[in-house]
């Protein structure tokens, strides 16, 4: 344990030790896998880079000849001769400098791309309880912000760094060549600066992570106000807002500049010892000058040396700095990409082929396992469903109605016992070819902010518009969209907010009958909308369910009266089932008390006494002047013929 703590300790602290460099190159590694591709691109953009900066190093040389000879001796020709060649280098290098920056720009925004387009398709294969434990805005600033950040350091950064090491080399060489003396001065310099960059690489690399973190933070906190705008507003809470989002901002702010802080103290001291070596090899070369050791070209020469060694030192440490911020990101990225898919298809898991739709729930359980006391949400279920059956599942909030709709298309898998679709377990067939089988219309519609037809066709992306058309015929849909300023290409907003709810439920059933789904969950579909509106999704949603197998939950229980079959959940348990009458006649079944309960509350509207007034009999006629409405309250007793009877014509309405 002491070990432990000690290696802690020293992972922890400033100075970098062997797992730091590990870790360090591990995770820039794993960026050149995506680098890998392009790499004769990358080469070729490396190889004009170091012959570039190769060629600097001929100006010195270019400027010595100058000094030594044409102002000198006065010699015009050697003038023109220098003047000559500074052209054609400058010329040389202006043609590399295009053609490096393009190549190194094109592959950078391959990179990129490439980049973020595997990170997207892994966050659609993450499962739902991922989704449900992180922010939006998170993910959103991870797409955005940390690949962008990693943008450079996997291409201009890295041949960068090349290059400038081929100038440090290339320049040590021949200043030893002139003068071993000054060099020994210049390289007395070199391991203070590379301990300062490693100093600051270590700091930066954790200033940077935490920068992409209070970044994602912000960007989260923006999201989650912006999405529920409306909210803010009902409730007048602008100001507490824009003062949570400054908050961040400061926080962002106070990181950011501690970053700023370590460079402005790194840089200058590194700055500071590379100008003080120049200044006493300007010395040291004076004296040389004047005892006759070395021409003025020469000490020119070497000066002019002397920076182009003092430039890549400096250079290091910027480019240290942008590597680490890179590392940070990645780290981020690489923690998301590391986290593996809930669900996966068996190795030998064969396509889903069409189905009759007979779904069997056998000694079924699940809990959600985010913790060692996580509560079981269902547990014994056995349930069968027959093709073209209409299932509802009722009870009350929390009894699992919507998690046990959810292991049908695999959003969840049991923790114990199976399902199986058509005697097919469904943790043997492909994910896919199951999920394209099953539609769901869910209470609060998702819509796309593209047009109506593109959110329609979004059941079956190869539809042509008579098809489209007819599934907006079948849910009551296409006289409102023909009414549409731009009709069927009229754009619906973010969330679908320029249709009404009752407009862009019909929108998802049409998208539901495109898709044409053999088995079909309706989670309170109609639960928020208005009579009328009710009245036009509920006829749509009769078609859809005609010859489908369909789960029905609903709270409404007036909507699910001529289902097949009624499930009563509660406690995670079937506590009933059967036909509605079977289960209205039960004495003390929880249907029964259910549907008492809601028939009051539809059936009659009771203002609250005024004080002082007595509260008036459920069976007598309202006195004079009672704020009571004309119905009469209904006891169970009196209910159960009026409820049967309103069931058997809805029986009759379906056939």
């Amino acid at each position: 344990m002491f070990h432990a703590a000690a290696s802690s300790q020293r992972t922890g602290g400033s100075w970098p030790d062997r797992r730091f460099f590990r870790g360090l190159f591990t995770s820039y590694r794993r960026l050149l896998v995506f680098v890998k591709p392009h790499w004769r691109p990358l080469t070729l953009a490396g190889v004009i880079l170091v012959a570039n900066s190769l060629i600097g190093l001929a100006l010195p040389w270019i400027v010595q000849r100058l000094v030594d000879t044409a102002l000198t001796q006065a010699d015009f020709a050697a003038l023109n001769q220098a003047l000559a060649a500074l052209l054609v280098i400058s010329v040389a290098q202006a043609f590399m400098g295009f053609g490096q920056t393009y190549l190194i720009g094109r592959v950078g925004e391959r990179v990129v791309a490439n980049l973020r387009k595997a990170l997207y398709a892994h966050l659609h294969a993450m499962p739902l309880r991922f989704f449900a434990a992180t922010r939006v805005g998170e993910l959103t600033s991870r797409l955005s912000s940390d690949v962008a950040t990693i943008q450079e350091a996997v291409t201009s950064t890295i041949l960068n760094l090349v290059s400038q090491t081929a100038v440090l080399i290339g320049g040590i060489t021949v200043i030893l060549v002139m003068s071993w003396r000054l060099t020994l001065v210049i390289l007395a310099v070199v391991p203070l600066a590379i301990l300062g960059i490693l100093l600051l690489g270590r700091v930066v690399r954790r200033l940077s992570r935490q920068v992409q973190d209070n970044l994602a933070e912000l960007t989260a906190t923006a999201e989650e106000a912006l999405a529920g705008v409306r909210i803010v507003k009902s409730f007048a809470r602008e100001p507490y807002e824009v003062a949570r989002y400054g908050d961040r901002v400061e926080q962002l702010y106070r990181t950011a500049l501690a970053r700023v802080k370590v460079r402005a103290v790194v840089t200058p001291i590194i700055g500071f010892l590379a100008f003080s070596a120049i200044a006493v090899v300007l010395w040291v070369g004076g004296r040389l000058v004047i005892a006759g050791q070395l021409t003025p070209g020469q000490l020119m020469a070497f000066l002019l040396y002397t920076i182009m060694v003092a430039s890549p030192i400096g250079i290091f440490t910027g480019l240290y700095s942008q590597f680490q911020q890179a590392i940070g990101a990645s780290d981020r990225i690489f923690d998301l990409l590391d986290t593996p898919p809930e669900l996966r298809d068996d190795p030998d898991a064969q396509p889903l082929p069409p189905i009759t739709g007979e779904v069997r729930f056998e000694e079924v359980a699940f809990d959600y396992g985010d913790h060692a006391e996580a509560r079981v949400v269902l547990q014994g279920i056995n349930l069968v469903a027959a093709p073209g059956q209409i299932v509802a599942l009722v009870g009350p909030s929390g009894a699992g109605k919507t998690t046990l709709a959810n292991l049908i298309p695999r959003f969840y898998d049991p923790t114990a016992g199976r399902i199986t679709i058509d005697g097919r377990d469904i943790r043997h067939v492909q994910v896919r070819s199951l999920r394209q089988q099953i539609g769901i219309v869910p209470q609060e519609t998702a819509l796309f902010s593209g047009s109506v037809r593109d959110n329609i066709r979004y059941g079956k992306l190869d539809a042509t518009q008579e098809e489209i058309e007819a599934a907006a015929r079948a849910a009551n849909a296409h006289d409102f969209i023909s009414a549409l300023a731009q009709g069927y290409d009229t754009l619906v907003g973010e969330r679908g907010v320029k249709l009404s709810g009752g407009q862009r439920q019909r929108v998802a059933i049409a998208r539901a009958i495109l898709k044409d789904p053999r088995i079909l969950i309706l989670d309170e579909a109609t639960s928020s909308l208005d009579t009328e509106s009710e009245q036009a999704v509920q006829e749509a949603l009769d078609r859809l369910m005609r010859q489908r197998t369909t789960f029905v939950i609903a709270h409404r229980l007036s909507t699910i009266m001529n289902a097949d079959r009624i499930v009563v959940l509660e406690g995670g348990r079937i506590v009933e089932q059967g036909a509605h009458a079977e289960l209205l006649a039960r004495e003390d079944g929880l249907y029964r008390r259910m549907v008492a309960l809601q028939f009051r509350w539809d059936e009659e509207l009771v203002a609250p006494p005024l004080a002082g007034r007595a509260v008036q009999p459920a069976d007598e006629p309202p006195a004079s002047g009672s704020h009571r409405t004309t119905g009469r309250r209904r006891d169970l007793r009196a209910l159960l013929p009026f409820l049967n009877h309103r069931a058997t014509a809805a029986k009759s309405r379906g056939a």
